[in-house]
């Protein structure tokens, strides 16, 4: 990995300040910024809807970018465009036919994404449970057996966890829920960015991630849905493009996946996507996540030689990401924060990060934490001037 010239794909890193807040929100390469721009230059027309050739053309480049999302997961369903990951849950929340006595089964770990449209079932009479976790993260799977059982419709779980980087065991989960005939959806938008995805033999039913996290353009994300569990799912929101015919008596709908995508979509945000996964792929996966655990080392390494600091999330750098959430005694994490911005030019994310049930139920912070996380684009010269600062904020 020539980290020297993927630097230079990123302009914002010219700004001289340090982003270890990927976790958030991802910065965009050249490719990506390019592949908008030409949209809006060249085409800037809708998809789907004209018979011209300008409107073929971008109907083109945007199924191709579904596709190259799709091949990027490994998957053999189908792909969703959605706005993020927190609406790719929701399509699924609101598109399940609940009935009143129905179960979900999800855990502490989750961000707010994969939490708050489950609890939103509970009028319905849909009975929600919520597993608690261990301080690092990690997941007892034999009480998550014990809870999943016949009335249990979906298990829903995250990959990786956005506060402690713990990179959950979803497929041994969704085995133990494919043996109860249970539904599983996996949060992705901390995991698909930082590791290699193979939807397939992870054996879920949904896969929902963010494109802003994974170098895509903001307002972008995507649903993956596995064939048999398609018609189980109906889309929230109906209009231009959900039919190919209307009567006064009678609606043809659209079959397939566009059933979902009603409306004008983002198109050169869905394009801008297509061109992120090109490039993740073109660095390799394999070659991102190994970069990330000689960052993420080097940094707890460092953090450990401070008395005054707690560090959160696995030991073992394997069952975890490259975020690194820690807290520096009297000290809350937005001071922290603050201090490392004004003093270093560090940008790092502090508080609760959409993740209460974790940081106060699990973690007992009721500040949350101070988080860096790290990308392919950061540097270990960056995580020693990060240390330095650190020291003079402490």
């Amino acid at each position: 990995m020539n980290q020297e010239q993927i630097r230079k794909d990123f302009p914002q890193l010219n700004q001289g300040f340090i982003y270890f807040d990927s976790g958030s929100t991802a910065l965009k390469p050249l490719p990506v910024i390019r592949a908008v721009e030409e949209y809006y230059k060249t085409l800037s027309t809708s998809v789907g809807r004209g018979l011209h050739r300008p409107s073929n053309l971008a109907t083109k480049a945007y199924e191709e970018a579904h596709e190259k999302v799709r091949r990027f997961l490994n998957g053999s369903g189908d792909v969703i465009f959605t706005k993020n990951c927190t609406e790719a849950i929701n399509i699924v929340s609101h598109g399940i036919d609940w009935k009143e006595g129905d179960k979900v089964v999800t855990t502490c770990l989750e961000h707010n994404s994969n939490l708050l449209p489950w609890l939103a079932l509970r009028p319905k009479g849909v009975n929600v449970v919520i597993l608690e976790c261990s301080k690092d993260g990690s997941i007892d799977l034999k009480k998550l057996d014990d809870a999943v059982d016949e009335k249990t419709k979906v298990v829903a779980v995250i990959h990786a966890s956005n506060v402690l980087g713990t990179i959950v065991p979803v497929e041994d989960i969704s085995e133990i829920a494919r043996k109860k005939g249970a539904m599983v959806l996996i949060d992705g938008a901390q995991a698909a960015p930082h590791l290699k995805v193979n939807v397939d033999a992870l054996g879920c039913d949904f896969y929902a991630g963010s494109g802003h996290k994974m170098c895509g353009p903001s307002g972008t994300g995507f649903l993956y849905i596995s064939k048999k569990v398609f018609d189980r799912v109906k889309p929230m929101m109906l209009g231009g493009g959900s039919a190919t015919d209307v009567q006064l008596d009678k609606i043809t709908f659209t079959e397939g996946p566009g059933i979902f995508e009603a409306g004008t979509p983002n198109i050169a945000g869905g394009i801008g996507l297509g061109a992120a996964v090109d490039y993740l792929e073109r660095i390799g996966m394999n070659e991102i996540r190994k970069h990330e655990i000689e960052l993420s080392k080097y940094l707890i390494d460092k953090l450990k030689g401070f008395d005054n600091t707690e560090i959160y999330g696995p030991d073992d750098l394997a069952k975890r990401t490259g975020v690194v959430s820690f807290n520096v005694d009297g000290m809350p994490a937005h001071r922290v924060a603050i201090l490392l911005d004004e003093i270093g030019g560090i940008a790092i994310r502090s508080g609760n990060h959409c993740a209460f049930l974790l940081t106060h139920r699990i973690l007992d912070q009721p500040f949350g934490t101070a988080r860096a996380s790290l990308y392919f684009y950061n540097t270990l010269a960056e995580v020693d001037t990060f240390i330095n600062t650190l020291k003079d904020v402490i």
